[in-house]
């Protein structure tokens, strides 16, 4: 029977998965493999990253947002990354917490995707 999800070693485990999956995908590994140069300290701030927003540990650092923004991302690459990330999850634990990483999960796709979309103009702005 699958858990929730209860602690670090927990986000230990779906985040190694899930970045093992990203970099043997052929729509978002390359994309990954250009900008991470060093995966352990990338896996390292990514359990930093989920253990302060499931659990409210200190410890992250950083601006997601802007390791996004130049990066050749659309669309199709964010509902990829939602895919392979919720079937880690899934896979792996069932409960409240795994329910709000997969909701987090939605929301920072939807807002990053958002925001790189306005920065680039979108389909229906025109910059000057």
């Amino acid at each position: 029977m699958k858990t929730d999800i209860r602690n670090i070693d927990d986000i230990k485990i779906f985040v190694d998965d899930f970045y093992y999956k990203v970099q043997q995908d052929e729509l978002i590994g390359p994309i990954f493999d250009n900008a991470i140069q060093d995966w352990p300290t990338h896996l390292d701030k990514m359990y930093k990253f989920w253990n302060a927003a499931l659990f409210g540990v200190p410890g992250f650092k950083g601006n997601p947002f802007a390791k996004h923004a130049p990066l050749p991302i659309q669309k199709n690459h964010f509902e990829r990354w939602l895919e392979l990330f919720q079937q880690t999850i899934d896979h792996f634990f069932s409960g409240e917490i795994a329910e709000d990483c997969k909701h987090r999960s939605e929301l920072m796709a939807s807002m990053f995707l958002t925001r790189l979309e306005n920065m680039r103009g979108g389909a229906d702005k025109v910059i000057i």
